[in-house]
């Protein structure tokens, strides 16, 4: 049976959403959960039909926020560096962390190890779309300066994840630019750009409108760029649903809409935008499974976290990443 790490006591609330959502993710599917922390903690929050359900692997250090990253290697007693060693140890078969970003991708590339023909991983995230196929974007903040060969690699993991976990038989992987000429684009993504005519799916540069209409399936650029998307695109939403409440308010033929439209308009639109029905961030790249989660995650985004990671293990995405980069070398 499959047997997922979870950091207990990583993200901003400790660690009760996150014991409720290893309880919400074991009623519906068969999976072991080793969460690693407090063990009296955890048996405290944890109720007493599941406790035989889970094991335990004690830790009371835990990395905060504020912690810097570089600093992780050294806790070897935290949370996270123990459930990252189960999975580097092959005693589990991926790692759940809503806890610190940077210390679990440090971890991660550090101890699992890259793929043989991965220089750098990268950290991938589906976007809202008006396509029935949501796309993804990489790197989303792993690796803020990027080479040419960096890019091209996360082309190729990119295909390779949207074809084997989103079922895309053929994905279209588009170079994140400032114009879908080909000859637009700054010295690296212009390089960048010769080496991703290699993937059968590459189909140019893309602009940052064609991110949200499904014009392609994978939008490739490097970390600070899609770091800053990302943000902007969850500032964007806010800002959108904050101006809708406002103009609602103020006009009664607004609100009666509103209410009619609650159930079957507003309920779609917050599932196509919540972060929390993806759970997290895949960490591509490594030798095995890390998905990483927002420090604020509550319990259902922790149980989707899991799936993901579930998921992601029982395919052979890693196999294909490796496949693309041997064949087009």
């Amino acid at each position: 049976m499959i047997k997922i790490a979870i950091d207990a006591m990583g993200g901003d609330f400790g660690p009760e959403p996150i014991i409720e959502g290893v309880v919400l993710a074991l009623e519906e599917k068969k999976f072991i959960p080793v969460l690693v922390g407090d063990k009296t903690e955890i048996l405290s929050l944890l109720p007493q039909y599941y406790i035989d359900k889970v094991e335990i692997v004690e830790s009371l250090d835990v990395i905060a926020m504020s912690d810097q990253a570089t600093n992780a290697l050294k806790r070897k007693d935290s949370s996270i560096y123990k459930a990252v060693e189960l999975v580097r140890n092959k005693e589990a078969d991926a790692v759940v962390s809503a806890g610190h970003s940077g210390a679990t991708m440090t971890l991660a590339t550090l101890r699992i190890g890259r793929l043989p023909h991965i220089s750098k991983p990268a950290l991938a995230t589906l976007m809202p779309s008006t396509s029935d196929t949501k796309p993804l974007v990489l790197d989303v903040g792993a690796v803020t300066d990027c080479t040419p060969q960096n890019l091209y690699e996360f082309g190729a993991m990119g295909e390779a994840y949207v074809q084997k976990i989103l079922g895309v038989k053929s994905p279209r992987v588009g170079l994140l630019s400032n114009g879908s000429e080909d000859s637009k684009g700054n010295a690296l993504t212009k390089e960048a750009f010769g080496l991703l005519k290699d993937l059968d799916g590459f189909v140019g540069n893309v602009e940052g409108k064609d991110i949200f209409n499904g014009t392609v399936n994978v939008i490739v650029c490097d970390g600070f760029t899609g770091n800053i998307l990302l943000k902007t695109s969850e500032g964007v939403v806010t800002t959108v649903f904050d101006l809708m409440k406002q103009y609602i308010r103020k006009s009664l033929p607004a609100k009666i809409g509103a209410l009619l439209m609650r159930k079957k308009v507003f309920v779609n639109m917050k599932k196509q935008i919540d972060k929390d029905e993806y759970g997290g961030a895949p960490l591509l790249g490594i030798d095995g499974c890390a998905i990483i989660s927002h420090g604020a995650s509550n319990s259902k985004a922790i149980k989707n976290a899991i799936f993901q990671a579930i998921t992601y293990t029982q395919s052979d995405v890693n196999t294909v990443i490796e496949e693309l980069l041997t064949h087009n070398k």
